[in-house]
């Protein structure tokens, strides 16, 4: 018994080897056959496995919020649509490369609602990344001025989905609005894009500046986005 446990723990079978002591310590596993055993063993391993790469996938994105699909307040009047949550959380729109788009006042529950769409995709096996949209600037700025621009877009356009929150809350600069045009052409039609504001998109053209750059950018969003408008008033003063 102990070879067995010893060289379940030098090949990294932790899944396994947990359920092979809690048959020892039951007693169990006399009771079962060998390809019952191996079953039950080898289920555990691949949960164990699973369970960690989302725990992984999870730390890395950074999500704002640790938010669930089944904590989403569900309320026509709000803005959210029970049918629209369902779709999104099969993961469908990853798959044909569609964008989320979510917008509302402040503090009616956008990030909330993205880092829950964000979570549901990490268990299902995607790579999110989730930035404030300033923040995501400064950090391109910065790999502009080390040289690592070219890799910062590569790593960006190999996420399955990339979160921008906090989209309009100041206008851009002409390098921002040709940051935010190639992280965007990067990912069109190919990988998902969720993005939160507190402006309708009708006022987005304001925002990005240029006319343009501006139709460019929105012609790649809207068409095939997934649009939600969130009402209401803010459920922090609620809490």
């Amino acid at each position: 018994m102990k070879e067995i446990e010893t060289q379940m723990a030098e090949l990294s079978l932790h899944g396994m080897s947990r359920a092979w002591m809690a048959l020892l310590e039951t007693r169990k596993h006399h009771e079962l056959s060998l390809s019952e055993g191996l079953k039950l063993l080898l289920q555990n391993e691949y949960q164990s496995r699973k369970n960690n790469r989302f725990e992984r996938l999870k730390k890395n994105a950074g999500f704002r919020y640790q938010a669930t699909i089944e904590e989403i307040y569900i309320d026509a009047a709000r803005g959210v649509d029970k049918e629209m949550l369902a779709t999104l959380a099969t993961g469908a729109y990853m798959e044909n490369g569609e964008s989320v788009l979510i917008t509302g006042a402040s503090g009616c529950g956008k990030s909330f609602l993205a880092s829950a769409l964000g979570q549901q995709a990490c268990m299902q096996g995607k790579k999110v990344a989730y930035y404030n949209l300033q923040k995501l600037l400064m950090r391109t700025k910065m790999a502009r001025l080390e040289g690592s621009i070219h890799k910062m877009f590569t790593k960006l356009s190999k996420t399955d989905l990339l979160i921008i929150d906090d989209f309009g809350l100041t206008r851009l600069d002409q390098q921002q609005r040709m940051d935010i045009m190639e992280i965007i052409e990067d990912r069109h039609a190919r990988n998902s894009l969720i993005i939160t504001s507190q402006l309708p998109v009708v006022n987005w053209y304001d925002i990005i500046g240029d006319d343009t750059i501006a139709d460019a950018i929105l012609d790649r969003l809207v068409h095939t986005a997934y649009r939600i408008e969130l009402n209401g008033e803010s459920l922090r003063k609620k809490r």
